[in-house]
């Protein structure tokens, strides 16, 4: 795999500080039983690094004490961490608002009997993947057979409640494009998304996320391979809105991965860029719970004008 950082680490990118952190986003592992092309997290079935029971503790003690509002949970997929339920439970006893990041087919794999039915009792908000509502794109990005399972796992979700006016219970979609484009307007698409779904399968969801395909991991590598890494690049720069400075994840966000080391996004983490805590070059989970982030520089590099291109993009889809 071709490394991308020291493409990206030279960098004219303005500089960003935090404002106030909110919200936790923790990586728990980057096991995962798909390898999908736009994954920046490299994750798949062989990866064997898995967050344990005492840093998801000290999760668990960083959102009591610094009284934050959301832990998100991402992977690989998260629910193929052992302890994934244990955290799920303890936080939204705490009353925080708990996300989960799932591909969807990890509800239908042998060992996750009842992963749905727990999802719906905790409240936890599913952030699904779906990269299309055609099945020829979504199997060519993420295997074949991916989209008939995430349609039955959607219709398992929407079956306990998920996505339907009144239940509480939110599902929201994320759309990936699938080569070195833009995504298209999250408004039209999420539109184009209901109805195709509702139509031929009879799914509801409650929003879609468009999110841009970072110059990152497996997807960097892929562009640099194909010598398309540069055109890329030069078309994240062309659509660079300053407007979306001020809605970027990173300026409410932290981000930590299986070991509990601190980041200022995923995409910084997947590219060994730590977040500062004081004067520390490499912060731990476990100085949040003396220290504040809050006004602390952002560590930047040229993959920041991916959030910035157009619309913007987030963890929550487009910005503008």
């Amino acid at each position: 795999m071709h490394a991308t950082f020291p493409l990206l680490r030279q960098t004219d990118f303005p500089h960003l500080k935090r404002h106030t952190l909110d919200t936790l986003q923790v990586n728990l592992g980057y096991m995962c039983n798909q390898t999908c092309l736009h994954c920046h997290v490299n994750a798949g079935p062989s990866r064997k690094e898995i967050m344990e029971r005492q840093t998801i503790d000290m999760v668990l003690d960083v959102l009591a004490a610094k009284k934050l509002t959301t832990l998100d949970l991402t992977g690989g997929a998260p629910e193929m961490n052992p302890h994934f339920r244990y955290l799920v439970a303890q936080a939204r006893s705490l009353g925080v608002r708990v996300i989960d990041r799932c591909n969807l087919t990890i509800l239908s794999e042998p060992g996750y009997d009842g992963l749905a039915q727990f999802l719906a009792e905790q409240s936890v908000e599913v952030t699904a993947s779906l990269p299309c509502y055609a099945q020829a794109n979504v199997d060519k990005q993420r295997g074949d057979g991916v989209f008939e399972r995430s349609i039955s796992a959607l219709q398992q979700l929407n079956a306990l409640g998920y996505g339907k006016p009144g239940s509480g219970l939110v599902l929201n979609l994320v759309f990936n494009p699938q080569g070195p484009v833009l995504p298209p307007s999250q408004e039209q698409l999420e539109r184009d998304y209901k109805r195709e779904l509702a139509e031929h399968f009879g799914i509801v969801f409650n929003h879609l996320f468009v999110i841009v395909n970072m110059p990152i991991q497996r997807f960097g590598s892929s562009l640099v391979s194909k010598g398309e890494f540069a055109h890329y690049m030069d078309l994240l720069k062309a659509n660079y809105l300053e407007k979306n400075l001020d809605s970027v994840m990173c300026r409410t966000l932290i981000s930590v991965d299986w070991q509990g080391y601190l980041y200022d996004c995923d995409f910084n983490q997947m590219l060994g860029m730590p977040a500062r805590v004081g004067a520390r070059p490499r912060a731990h989970l476990s100085q949040l719970l003396g220290e504040s982030v809050d006004s602390n520089r952002i560590a930047i590099a040229d993959h920041c004008y991916g959030c910035t291109a157009g619309q913007g993009s987030s963890c929550g889809g487009a910005l503008a």
